[in-house]
């Protein structure tokens, strides 16, 4: 097989150890040297003084949790050319999985050019994706508390979240608030309800009525505060968020003329996939990458599984939510098309056939400029057809 990189290395990233192992390619075969560092940072700058000393033209690591980020970024520093490699994609023979195997394979593979190369984001990408992630984590533990509080309210009889649709609105907030200070008469709690509610002050006292112990005070001002505590943070993100947002405002302000995407779903999208398209050759590309199409599983000439491949956890999820906005949205192309889709496939690959055809709109705006322009919704008679003549 052909020698693709002449002198390269493969690293084995551990928490605590990187056992580096350097090959060089010559005249009689192939020589190796192995050599194991801690993860301190002088640790991993006389690994990248090492590399250059030995004129390694190539770096190849596996995708190993976090543990990874700490020496790509000081190696990177050092203007060693980096690739990141997934880690089931380079996996060795079994039975002979060890430390030291694992870095040699990694740099046998990279010598003959067989490491594909992973998406690494750009540092300041990388820090937008931190933050909106981070967010969208504390958003999900918000509405776990917020759960946990129906469950207090539940076990003390009072049927408050069948009225009033937030529990934490100004409506529900009062009534907790009274609750918690030891506020038991029903019909007092009910008058604390807004009048745009609507449920009738006599409904709200019923849903009231209940037992309200100590211990339930103590459990329900216990989330409150929680619930304080994460909303908080999350003004802080969105305000670091938007302190840092200057590279990614133009690109954002355009993913947001799509239908289903706001300007915080357009900084999500942006801190996974980042502003430069050129990274990926197609929008095929990317919606494999996002895990947005169907696996390729196919044995004896038949197709044994057409589910979606495992991977693009966050940006998939996100797509998915911004494909259902979208398609509530009547009268557009989206939502005429996932009608149609539904009725035939089903809703749940549909809303993933809206979420797909969402990102290839996305890669195309982000790689040429272009604001979002939906298609004309096809007409069901004459008339709409003249109109749509006219219009378009």
């Amino acid at each position: 097989m052909e020698i693709m990189h002449r002198r390269c290395a493969g690293l084995d990233v551990h928490k605590a150890s990187v056992v580096a192992c350097v090959r060089r390619s010559g005249v009689g075969g192939a020589e190796t040297e192995v050599r194991t560092f801690k993860t301190t940072t002088a640790d991993l700058m006389a690994l990248g003084e090492w590399l250059l000393a030995e004129e390694v033209g190539l770096v190849a690591m596996e995708a190993t949790g976090v543990y990874w980020k700490p020496v790509w970024h000081i190696l990177s520093a050092s203007g060693l050319a980096l690739i990141l490699a997934n880690a089931g994609h380079v996996r060795n023979v079994p039975g002979r999985k060890t430390d030291v195997n694992d870095a040699t394979w990694l740099a046998e593979l990279a010598a003959h050019g067989l490491v594909e190369a992973s998406f690494v984001p750009p540092r300041e990408v990388e820090e937008l994706r931190a933050l909106m992630r981070t967010r969208k984590q504390l958003v999900r533990e918000r509405v776990s508390h917020i759960q946990r509080l129906e469950k207090v309210l539940e076990t003390a009889n009072i049927k408050l979240d069948t009225l009033i649709s937030d529990l934490v609105g100004p409506s529900g907030r009062a009534i907790l608030e009274a609750l918690i200070r030891g506020e038991s008469d029903p019909v007092r709690l009910a008058g604390l309800g807004s009048r745009r509610l609507k449920a009738t002050p006599a409904e709200l006292a019923a849903a009231l009525h209940g037992h309200v112990t100590p211990h339930h005070r103590f459990l329900l001002r216990l989330h409150l505060d929680q619930i304080d505590a994460i909303d908080r943070a999350t003004g802080a993100i969105d305000a670091e968020a938007e302190r840092s947002l200057s590279p990614f405002r133009e690109p954002a302000e355009l993913l947001a003329t799509m239908h289903g995407i706001g300007l915080l779903a357009a900084r999500s999208i942006l801190g996974e996939i980042g502003t430069d398209m050129s990274r990926f050759p197609t929008d095929a590309h990317l919606v494999s990458w996002a895990s947005l199409c169907p696996r390729n599983d196919q044995s004896a000439g038949k197709h044994r599984s057409r589910r979606l491949r495992k991977g693009g956890t966050w940006l998939k999820t996100l797509l998915v939510q911004c494909a259902w906005a979208a398609v509530r949205k009547k009268g557009t192309h989206l939502a005429t098309r996932f009608q149609t889709l539904k009725a035939r496939r089903g809703a749940k690959k549909a809303i993933i056939a809206i979420a797909r055809s969402m990102l290839v709109a996305a890669y195309h705006m982000l790689k040429t400029g272009e604001t979002y322009r939906s298609r004309p919704v096809p007409p069901r008679n004459p008339a709409e057809a003249e109109i749509q003549r006219l219009m378009f």
